[in-house]
Order: structure tokens, then sequence, then C-alpha cells
């Protein structure tokens, strides 16, 4: 980051008036005229007291920038999660135990284009084609400039509209949530749909799934109570994985609908050479990911008693 611009800009309030003096004094005091390692210490020093730098793009100490866009990239990713899980999981059942069937064919070829499609084609498609040709989508962006005049809180829009009981809202809002979700889930759907899938065909070919049956249980509850359960702890890995996944996604996505969110800013970030943001927007990836397989861990107890936390 040291390489890719002058650090110094982000604290200067008229960088082109500053005066070598003032460029020195600040040099100084955050410590920028020493060696790179010295720097990175202090970086982590501030990290951990609370100070992680100033955000050229928004002139505002990182941490409180954080605080204002992460509500927007957390609700998104969090819709997007929840309907990557819901479909990948009943959509990779409902393939394994319809092995090569038209359903399973079709499943395996969507996922493949899951994989392979870039999230930025994807959603400028969607925005293409639903937005400017049908006009079936709301313009880009979080919500209408009818709303701004709501009180919201928490930031986060779904939550802030239950809480003033403005349903108008509520649904404006999910109306808008529909195709950054859609762009933001669709690559983490099909790696869940083919991860379900190979796991469920593996489970279903074991030996207590075949005495499950030989009592007599009904396929249903075979399936439900017996395989989809012992198959869901290597796609438990997956969802964990692919939600910090999907922070990285929300670059581009948010970017693409203006979505005012870490992403978009990370993005401006990176355009305008802002270090600190940049380095703030990593650091909060770093923590999620850390926490979500913290999160996978503990339900890997909850799917399969065998596992024990030490």
């Amino acid at each position: 980051m040291r390489a890719a611009g002058d650090p110094v800009t982000p604290y200067l309030q008229n960088p082109e008036r500053a005066t070598p003096q003032q460029i020195d004094a600040i040099k100084h005091k955050y410590h920028l005229d020493e060696p790179n390692y010295v720097q990175y210490y202090y970086w982590l020093n501030g990290i951990v007291h609370g100070d992680w730098g100033i955000s050229q793009i928004t002139k505002d100490p990182v941490l409180d920038t954080i605080a204002q866009k992460f509500p927007a990239t957390f609700e998104l990713a969090i819709v997007s999660t929840i309907l990557a899980v819901s479909i990948g999981i009943m959509v990779g059942t409902r393939a394994a135990t319809k092995v090569n069937s038209p359903f399973d064919q079709g499943t395996r070829v969507i996922s493949l284009v899951g994989v392979s499609i870039p999230v930025f084609w994807l959603g400028v498609l969607l925005l293409a084609v639903f937005y400017y040709y049908l006009g079936w989508a709301p313009e880009p962006g979080r919500i209408d400039k009818q709303f701004d005049s709501v009180p919201t809180p928490t930031n986060f829009y779904l939550i802030d509209s239950i809480l003033n009981l403005n349903w108008d809202m509520f649904v404006n809002v999910v109306a808008h949530l529909v195709l950054p979700a859609i762009t933001l889930m669709f690559a983490s759907t099909a790696i869940i749909i083919r991860i379900m899938r190979a796991s469920m065909l593996e489970v279903l070919g074991s030996e207590y799934v075949r005495t499950a049956r030989s009592k007599g249980l009904p396929e249903k509850a075979v399936i439900r109570k017996h395989a989809r359960r012992n198959a869901l702890i290597p796609t438990t890995t997956v969802v964990g994985l692919s939600f910090g996944g999907l922070l990285g996604g929300a670059v581009l996505t948010e970017t693409i609908f203006l979505w005012n969110g870490m992403g978009r800013w990370s993005a401006e970030a990176a355009l305008n050479l802002d270090t600190a943001g940049i380095m703030g927007f990593t650091m909060v990836t770093a923590i999620i990911y850390v926490l979500a397989n913290l999160i996978v861990d503990i339900l890997y107890a909850q799917l399969d008693p065998r596992v024990r936390l030490g």
C-alpha cells in the first residue's frame, strides 16, 4: 500500500496548498517518515486502540466510515446468504435424489454456468434487462429518495422500516435488494448445489441409509432425518467460506448497483489510493472470515454429535 501512493494526502485538508512544513509535520505525527516495518507496528497499535486512520474518500476516521457503511453491506450479504443456502440445499438435495434425471442434468448445467459467469457481467446484464429495458426494477441504490426523511437509526433499512412501521419503505427496500442479492448469491448458490449434491450422493450410498430404508421408513423421513443432516457437514464449510467471499463480491456488485456500502467505498478507495480505507476494509473482511469459520466449527457439533470441541 505504501508503494501505491502518498500516505500523507488523506491527512491534508487542501493537498494542493499544503506547505513542505505541514507535510513534514504530518509525517512526523503519524510516523510516516520512518521505515515501513515501523509504520506497520504503529498501524497495528492503532488498530488495537481504535485508531484505524482517516479515509481520504470520506475525510472521516476509518472506523466511523465502517460503522456507517457496514450495515448496507452486511444486509446485502445476509439476504444473499439466506437465499443461496435455501436454494442451494433444496436444489442440491433434490438433484441427488433424482440422479441422472432431467432435473439433475439441468441443475448441473446451471451450477456450471453459475460458477463461470463473472459477477460484474451478471450484474450489468440484470440491470440492463430489468431496469433499462423492462422497467420492472427500481433505479440503482438502496432506497428511493422519497424515504430519505424516514429515520434510520440502525442503517439496516429492512429493520428500520419495520421499526417505523413503514411498510411502503419495507417493500421499496426489498425491491432494491432483489437484483443485487441475485447477482451476489448466484455463484455461491451454484457452489452449494454442487457440494450438496455430491455429499448427498455419498451419504445415500452409506449403510445407515440402507438400514433406515430396510426398516420401512418413508423416503422423505430417510432423506430429511438421516441423509440430509449428514450431507450438510461439508456444505456448512462452503457456506462459511462463501459468506466471507460475498464481501469480496460486494465490491463489484455495490459499484454496479450504486449500493452505498463497504464494497463501493473500498472500490473508490482503491481508485483514489486511499491507504487507510483499503487497509480498514481488508481488516474487516479478515475478521469476518475468522468469525465465519468459528461459527462453522460450532455448527459441526450441532450437525454431528460425534464432533466435540476441545
